[in-house]
């Protein structure tokens, strides 16, 4: 595989796109979104410098990532001569099945078709296809550039063939595949989002209150941050989705979701990416603020 496109140029989307052009690939980065594009851009660039500031690559090598990675506002015109497609749109069962009809339409017979999807099922978006044997899951973590972990779905009628090939690839990412079954939320969302979701059951009935939650995950587990401050970043909407996933796969009540996770989510309440969470992202400072409504 020589020729990459990404679908999506959002947080996920933009960090895959790095790492395949900063390994050597030509890339394509698409979005429908002009400001989406730029964005990514702005950001790959950022990332990039650190590395040149921490003197991990050179200006050079930076220029040769740039020279790798096209952008485009177009799907037809993206993928044309893509040997592999990932799909990293928003976690919405949706909006996925609809950009895979699209890709299996206009991609050429041979491509493979990943999804970035951390939970929907690759069997349910491979059957929109003509191709269900070169559908697969590619579920890498976030910050991309940085996290190691890609799990690699086989859905139930992906070939062994592109399941090697994709972990193979991976590997030249310098990422380790883990190959995971097709199941709700795979193995990483599985166990992550109840874990996540517990801890804001935990908050809504008064155990703790939002530090303490995360301070004895942080330091009783040693978990780099903690599920509060993770929700957050991970956006309170796509754990909320996740979650919606797992109970309805599963269908176990032990996977439903809060009402409090709900309700923020509804109130547009989603972490970071509002400027607040549990905790407040708007004071520009790298100290943890927990946000004013679950402040005791």
């Amino acid at each position: 595989m020589k020729k990459i496109a990404v679908i999506g140029a959002g947080t996920m989307g933009n960090g895959i796109a790095h790492v395949f052009a900063q390994s050597g690939f030509e890339t394509a980065l698409v979005d429908i979104s002009e400001s989406a594009l730029d964005k990514a851009l702005a950001t790959i660039t950022k990332n990039l410098d650190r590395l040149i500031k921490k003197e991990i690559i050179s200006e050079a090598d930076k220029d040769d990532t740039f020279n790798r990675l096209t952008t485009y506002t177009s799907i037809k015109k993206g993928i044309e001569d893509a040997d592999l497609i990932i799909e990293a749109a928003t976690e919405n069962e949706e909006i996925k099945l609809k950009i895979f009809k699209e890709l299996d339409e206009e991609s050429k017979p041979e491509a493979i078709l990943a999804s970035n999807t951390s939970s929907i099922s690759i069997t349910k978006i491979a059957a929109v296809t003509e191709k269900p044997d070169k559908v697969i899951g590619m579920h890498f973590m976030n910050p991309v550039p940085i996290m190691k972990l890609v799990e690699v779905i086989k859905g139930y009628k992906t070939s062994d063939e592109v399941l090697k090939s994709i972990m193979e690839l991976a590997k030249k990412l310098g990422k380790v595949p883990v190959e995971v079954n097709d199941f709700p939320g795979f193995v990483a969302n599985r166990i992550l989002i109840p874990m996540i979701n517990e801890a804001i059951i935990t908050l809504n009935r008064g155990v703790a209150g939002v530090a303490e939650i995360d301070t004895v995950m942080k330091l009783g587990m040693a978990h780099p941050m903690g599920p509060l401050q993770l929700a957050d970043f991970i956006g309170l909407d796509v754990c909320l989705a996740i979650t919606e996933v797992l109970y309805e796969g599963l269908g176990e009540a032990k996977y439903a979701p809060s009402p409090l996770l709900r309700t923020m989510v509804d109130a547009g309440i989603l972490g970071v990416k509002s400027g607040e969470g549990f905790y407040s992202w708007r004071h520009g400072t790298k100290e943890l603020i927990v946000a004013d409504r679950f402040k005791k």
